[in-house]
This record gives C-alpha cells, structure tokens and sequence, in this order.
C-alpha cells in the first residue's frame, strides 16, 4: 500500500479531505531561515540571537549583495522563508524584497510598525513574553512597555499573531494576555521560554511546562476562532517527546543540511530537511541550525523546529486515525497561519479544527504519542 493510499483512507469526512487538499495544492516547502539585520532596538533578556553573538555577523550595506543572496536561493529552490533578525522591521526595503519574491512569514518584536500597504498578505508574528509588567522586564529593560507600543501598531490588523512566549510558573498571566490580544483584533499563538540568562524561579525551564500547557489548551478551549496553535503541537513541544524520541540536537530536523558541524547529525538516521539552512545577517555564513552554533537544545522550545519534527514524522502518524488527525490539524495550522493555503476560508473552520483536534486526543494511544 503507498503512502497515499494510506492517508487516503483516514480522509473520510469533510473537514479532513478540506484541510488535505488545501496542503497538497500549497505545495511541498524548501525553506529556510534569514536574519535579515544584525541590528534590534531592544535587547531581551534570552534572545538566541544575542546570547550567541550573531550580530557580528553584520548584514551588507549594498543592496545588490541581498538582491543576488535571493536570487541565488530562488535559483536553489527555495520557496518559503522564515525572516528573524536582529529586528526585521528595520530593514523594510529588504523585506518587500523577499516578500515580492518568496513566501515569508516575519518576525518581529512590534515597535515599529509593518505598513500594510505593500504588504497586504504577510503573516507577522509579533513576539509578547507575558503580561506587561513580565514583558517590559524581559525585553523593555524595565522601562519601555514593548507590549503596548506593538498593541498600538497592530489594532484590527489581521496579519498579526501574536506568539506568546510562555515562562513555566507564569501561567496565571496568560489568560489576561490572550484576552488583551483578541480584544485587539489579532490571532494568538504560543512559544516556550528558555532561560538562556540564567534567571532561574519561574522563567526556569527545568520545572517543566505541565501548567502552562493546560493553560494553552484552555485558550483553545475559551478562544477557538482566534488561536493559530494546535493542542497536539503545545503536547510534543513542552513534553519534548515524539514518537520514542526525546527532543535534542540528534532528533532536530532545522539543521543546515551542508553544515560542518552537522555532518554526523546526519548520518544517525534521525529525518532532517535536506534543502533547511538557517543564514547570519552577512547572508553568506550560516550556523548549525535555526537557533544556534552551540546551543544546548534543552533550552530550546522553538515552534517552527518542532513543527519540522512533527512534519517529518509522517509515517509514523499514519498508525491510527486518531494520530493522523493529530497531524493534519497542526500541519493545517501552520500553513494557515504562514498564509500558504486560503486564510478567510481557514479561519472560519477554525473552532472546528480544533475541535477535531481535542477529540483525537480522547483516543489517542498511550504509546507512540508524545504524552
């Protein structure tokens, strides 16, 4: 039996063979990641790109230097690129640039505006680290109210979705910043906060994320037309767990496929993303994987490297229905929020999506599934 056949066979109703048809006409993805600029106009505490001092790694003054960089990986196939920074709404004429060009998803901490016009289709993820007196702490330095400036510049657009960054003993904060967001016409979705500074008492991710992954699936539950995050991802990101493998370097798919460091990576049997590089804003060097050269990936919880995780799993997703749906929904939700499939027509299936979704898990096995 192939590999259609199979999933074919768990295709029996409406909503599955939609969300099926809507990833199979966007296509496969070659994707990489960009930080556009080395430079940013904040400086949080447990940035990845600071911690490691990618910003020597300086991006080029001329223009035709990034023109060719784009050239060369359109050339290469590329088709989907994820643009970090830095900060990337300071290089505005760049963006448009890969906009024009590839399908992007940007992220940006939200002080200064993204314009609509010239931009009308981009999926912005703005980044918030909890409420604002938690957000002005880890990213304002205490003083600037990060949260409400990027509030301001995003009312009523629907382009936004927000990516929480949840701290493992605030999840008592969550609600409130969800409510905060909806009420500002945007989407939610979730990230997990590793403590690369060392802080320690609630930002320590080695007490586990147990709570705050209840408090996520409650926002599904109480927000199911606004969050852009599935049940079964917030499972397998803050256990760690896939299918017998515990999350860490060997297991990661985002690694840069060509990349010295990663040479015995590949050859362990673990799935990887042949076509995946992650650049420096020099666009020329590139680091081991999407986060870091020397990362310890136990204080990493990066969303779009655990969706590859899950995305290169398909096989083993197909043992039951219940798995597959698991699968499908959080593939189908991440190309609607990356706009890669028909967004007005995905958000209005959105609560049941997610829907689907919870009653998988009712069936879910105890084995195989992260748990």
């Amino acid at each position: 039996m192939t590999l259609l056949s199979r999933i074919e066979e768990y295709l029996t109703d409406d909503l599955s063979q939609f969300m099926w048809r809507e990833i199979r006409r966007a296509g496969p993805l070659r994707a990489i990641s960009l930080d556009l600029t080395h430079l940013c106009n904040i400086r949080c505490k447990g940035c990845y790109f600071f911690a490691e001092s990618m910003d020597q790694y300086q991006a080029p003054s001329d223009d035709s230097q990034f023109d060719e960089f784009v050239e060369q990986e359109i050339k290469r196939g590329t088709n989907f690129v994820t643009v970090l920074g830095g900060e990337p709404s300071l290089e505005l004429g760049r963006l448009k640039k890969l906009y024009d060009r590839c399908r992007i998803v940007v992220v940006t901490n939200g002080i200064k505006a993204i314009p609509f016009q010239g931009f009308e289709n981009l999926p912005i993820g703005i980044s918030v680290w909890g409420n604002r007196e938690t957000d002005k702490e880890l990213r304002g330095s205490g003083r600037i109210d990060v949260f409400q400036k990027a509030l301001r510049n995003y009312t009523n657009d629907e382009r936004a979705i927000w990516y929480y960054t949840t701290s493992p003993g605030r999840a008592s904060e969550m609600h409130d910043v969800v409510r905060t967001c909806i009420d500002n016409g945007n989407f939610v979705g979730f990230n997990y906060y590793g403590d690369l500074e060392g802080l320690g008492g609630d930002y320590d991710h080695r007490t586990g994320f147990a709570a705050i992954r209840r408090e996520i699936d409650r926002m599904i539950e109480l927000y199911p037309d606004r969050i852009l995050f599935s049940s079964y991802l917030n499972r397998v990101i803050s256990t760690g767990k896939l299918y017998g493998q515990q999350w860490g370097y060997d297991a990661c798919c985002s690694i840069t496929f060509d990349h010295p460091l990663n040479q015995e990576r590949i050859q362990n049997g673990n799935a990887y993303n042949p076509h995946f590089r992650a650049y420096y804003p020099d666009l020329k060097t590139t680091r081991r994987c999407c986060v870091g050269e020397a990362r310890d990936c136990a204080t990493c919880f990066d969303v779009w490297a655990h969706m590859s995780w899950i995305m290169l799993h398909l096989e083993e997703h197909l043992a039951t229905a219940a798995e597959f749906t698991n699968y499908l929904t959080t593939l189908y939700l991440f190309y609607l929020a990356a706009r890669l499939v028909d967004f007005a027509e995905g958000i209005k299936r959105l609560p049941e999506i997610h829907l689907k979704t919870f009653e998988a898990d009712v069936q879910r096995p105890t084995f195989g599934l992260a748990v």
